[in-house]
């Protein structure tokens, strides 16, 4: 059966320096912190591609959330894939199959992330086993 997830998150990106400079390409670390139906935390880390075009970008992450969900406590992996076209936003952030840890365990799903007034929110729907 399909259940559903949603609360408000605090992010904090760190930009990540390397001896090699790639032009218009970052690497960053993920801390956030979940409220809401997810209450815990995650880390993780980004990759990011600007372009010429100041409104166009896109990134691939993989964060490990540690929380309780629904009341339900455990871990699980998410992976992001995401660009911007101009300002328009194409997301797509699945749980990775077979993370979920403790009460967790089987997790299947995918997130939505929802920025409004410089706050973000989150939607996910999600599966468990019986």
């Amino acid at each position: 059966m399909t259940q559903y997830a949603k609360g408000e998150f605090e992010v904090k990106l760190v930009p990540q320096t390397d001896e090699r400079d790639i032009p218009l390409l970052g690497r960053l670390t993920i801390d956030k912190v979940f409220y809401g139906d997810i209450a815990g935390t995650s880390k993780g880390q980004m990759l990011s591609a600007k372009t010429a075009v100041p409104a166009s970008a896109g990134y691939v992450a993989i964060e490990r959330v540690e929380a309780t969900l629904n009341g339900k406590q455990g871990s699980f992996v998410l992976q992001h894939n995401a660009t911007m076209n101009k300002g328009e936003p194409m997301m797509n952030i699945i749980i990775v199959p077979d993370s979920g840890t403790d009460e967790l365990t089987g997790i299947a799903g995918k997130l939505n992330i929802i920025i409004k007034d410089k706050k973000h929110f989150y939607e996910m729907e999600y599966t468990l086993p019986d």
